[in-house]
C-alpha cells in the first residue's frame, strides 16, 4: 500500500512539473512576437567624393513594446556577396535581423562599399574590397558607440556577424587591422594604415557564418569570442583552408582552440555554401531558411552561454583579489584598465609588492588581468 502511494505522488509530482510551461530565456530564446524595423538610417554623414550614400545605410530591428528600459545588446549584420554584390535588403540577412530582435537583440544590418572591379576572381582585388568594407564597418561602429544612448546600446556588448562575405568582414575587423590587410593585398593606398591596433572598438564577440579569414595566425592578434556555422561541402568559402589563402570555420575552431579562445563550431553535412544542396545566390528554398534559423539559434545559444562564463569569471576576480567575499560595489573593467574597490576591503596585493588595507576606495591596475580579455558579453 506504501509503495502504491508513493508511486502515484511521484507520477502526479512529475506530471505537474511536465506540464508547466519552461519560461523563454532573453537574448537565447524568440520572446517577442512583434518587432519594429527602422529603414535607411546613416551610419555616415561624411563620405568620400565619388561615393554613393547608398553604402552608409543602415536598417534597425528592434523588438516591439519592449517595456524595460536597460540598455540592450547591439548586433551589426553584414550581408554577404563576395564583395561585389548584396545589400542589407538581401532576404537571408533579414531573418536573422528578425530572430534576433525576437530575443532582445538590437540589430542594426548596414551597407558597405562595394568593389568596382571583379573581386570574385582575383585574390589581390578580394582582400581590397573586404579592408574597405572593414573600414565602413569601423565607422557604423563607431556611430552606434557614440549614439548608444539614443538606440539604448550596451556599448560594452556590440557583436559583429554576418554570411559569407559579411562574416569575413566581421572576423578581419576583429582579428586584423587596416596595416594587415593593406600589406596582404600590396596597396599603396596609406589611408589603409590609419591604425595598427587590434579590436580598438572592444568587440564583444563574432558571429561567423561559413566566412574565413585570410591569415590564420591574426587569431593571436586578440580574444575575441567566435561563433562559428558553416556547410561541410561548400566548395564558394571551403571549410577548411584554400590555395588561395582562405581560413574556413574549421581552421578557425581547431587554431582557437589551441589559444583557448572561447568558440563554437556546427557543420551542416552534406550542405553547400549558405547551407544550401546547391549554392543559389538568391534566397528561396523553405528548408534553407530553417537551416538558417537553426544556424541562429545555435548562435543565440553561444552568445548567453560565452556571457555567464564572462560574469564568472568577474565574480572569481572579485573574489580573489577584493580578500572578503560579498562586498558590494566591486566591478573589474570590462577591457581590463582598472577595478574599482567600493566600501572596506581587508587586504589586496598588487604584483606581490604593494598591500593596502581597509580602503574605501582601491584602483587595481591593468597588470592584474590579461588585457586580451573581450569586453562584456
Amino acid at each position: 500500500m506504501l509503495k502504491f502511494i508513493f508511486t502515484s505522488i511521484s507520477f502526479y509530482l512529475a506530471l505537474c512539473s511536465y506540464a508547466q510551461p519552461v519560461k523563454p530565456v532573453k537574448y537565447k530564446d524568440i520572446v517577442f512576437s512583434n518587432i519594429a524595423i527602422d529603414k535607411n538610417l546613416s551610419y555616415a554623414d561624411n563620405t568620400a567624393a565619388g561615393t554613393k550614400h547608398k553604402f552608409y545605410l543602415f536598417d534597425l530591428y528592434q523588438p516591439a513594446n519592449d517595456t524595460i528600459t536597460a540598455r540592450r545588446p547591439l548586433i551589426i549584420w553584414m550581408h554577404g556577396g563576395g564583395f561585389k554584390f548584396g545589400s542589407k535588403s538581401a532576404k537571408g540577412i533579414q531573418i536573422l535581423c528578425s530572430e534576433f530582435a525576437q530575443r532582445g537583440y538590437l540589430c542594426a544590418v548596414i551597407n558597405y562599399r562595394l568593389s568596382k572591379k571583379n573581386p570574385l576572381t582575383n585574390v589581390k582585388t578580394l582582400i581590397r574590397g573586404c579592408a574597405d568594407a572593414v573600414q565602413d564597418a569601423e565607422k557604423a561602429i563607431a556611430f552606434f558607440k557614440m549614439n548608444g544612448t539614443k538606440f539604448r546600446i550596451d556599448t560594452n556588448r556590440i557583436i559583429l556577424g554576418g554570411n559569407s562575405a559579411g562574416a569575413m568582414i566581421a572576423l578581419q575587423a576583429v582579428y586584423s587591422n587596416n596595416a594587415d590587410l593593406a600589406l596582404l593585398a600590396d596597396s599603396t593606398d596609406k589611408t589603409h594604415f590609419s591604425t595598427g591596433s587590434y579590436n580598438p572598438q572592444h568587440i564583444a564577440a563574432v558571429i561567423n557564418f561559413w566566412g574565413a579569414l585570410f591569415k590564420i595566425n591574426w587569431l593571436t592578434n586578440a580574444r575575441v569570442p567566435i561563433v562559428s556555422v558553416h556547410g561541410s561541402n561548400d566548395h564558394v568559402v571551403p571549410i577548411g583552408k584554400t590555395s588561395s589563402s582562405f581560413y574556413g570555420s574549421q581552421r578557425i575552431h581547431e587554431k582557437a582552440d589551441d589559444l583557448h579562445i572561447p568558440n563554437r563550431l556546427k557543420i551542416f553535412e552534406g550542405y553547400g555554401h549558405e547551407l544550401q544542396k546547391h549554392f543559389k545566390p538568391l534566397f528561396s528554398s523553405a528548408a534553407t531558411k530553417r537551416r538558417w534559423l537553426e544556424a541562429g539559434a545555435f548562435a543565440a545559444d553561444f552568445l548567453r552561454r560565452a556571457r555567464q562564463r564572462r560574469a564568472a569569471r568577474r565574480r572569481h576576480r572579485q573574489c580573489a583579489y577584493g580578500g572578503r567575499l560579498g562586498f558590494a560595489g566591486t566591478y573589474p573593467s570590462d577591457h581590463g584598465d582598472r577595478i574599482t574597490i567600493q566600501n572596506q576591503v581587508r587586504a589586496v596585493r598588487i604584483g606581490g609588492h604593494e598591500r593596502y588595507r581597509r580602503n574605501d576606495q582601491l584602483d587595481v591596475r591593468k597588470h592584474l588581468f590579461d588585457g586580451g580579455l573581450p569586453a562584456r558579453l
